[in-house]
């Protein structure tokens, strides 16, 4: 398998003299770099946290369980969807999937918070066996727990996978049309 993968998290710095802070909005980050002309990577922004900080109880499961809200900006010129994956690699017993979702149209840069299936692409089955955002819920005393949120922007409108796929058939399906990937991470622990 041969898969092309360019990721950043870092937010290019930017702050207008007029408007104040630079407000993380595609259309502030797409300014702020041409004003600064910069070349734009893939990146993956969740306003909740900061990338490697701690995930706030609302998008877990001692909280409201609200999957966070998702913007991103740079993908490749020739990118015909996305897919997200959200992944826990401390779980117990080897990976678990918090959110699995593909087929996201191209033209879409964001996903609301609070995200629901069948709003937007087409949800995967989750380990927790449903469709949709499940929200970190590690083992009690387990100690914190890292949450990947990995974008891939694809060559393909579609990976041709009906609604509810697993984890496996969706890797299958990816296995060469990923043109680049962005990732965030966040972390919870449960006390």
């Amino acid at each position: 398998m041969r898969i092309a993968i360019r990721f950043e998290t870092d937010i290019v710095p930017y702050q207008n003299a007029t408007a104040g802070p630079f407000h993380p909005d595609s259309y502030s980050l797409k300014r702020a770099a041409l004003a600064q002309n910069r070349i734009l990577t893939f990146k993956l922004i969740i306003s909740a946290f900061p990338d490697g900080g701690m995930i706030p109880d609302l998008h877990s499961c001692e909280g409201a369980d609200l999957a966070p809200g998702l913007e991103w900006l740079g993908q490749p010129a020739e990118a015909k969807s996305f897919t997200l994956i959200v992944d826990d690699p401390d779980a117990p017993n080897g990976t678990w999937n918090h959110w699995l979702l593909y087929d996201i149209r191209c033209s879409l840069h964001t996903l609301a918070q609070g995200h629901k299936p069948g709003s937007v692409g087409v949800s995967g089955t989750n380990d927790f066996g449903r469709e949709g955002y499940g929200g970190p819920c590690p083992p009690k005393g387990h100690g914190p727990h890292r949450y990947f949120f990995k974008l891939h922007a694809l060559d393909v409108p579609s990976l041709g996978l009906v609604r509810g796929a697993r984890r496996a058939e969706i890797d299958r399906a990816l296995e060469g049309h990923v043109l680049a990937e962005a990732r965030y991470m966040g972390r919870y622990e449960r006390k």
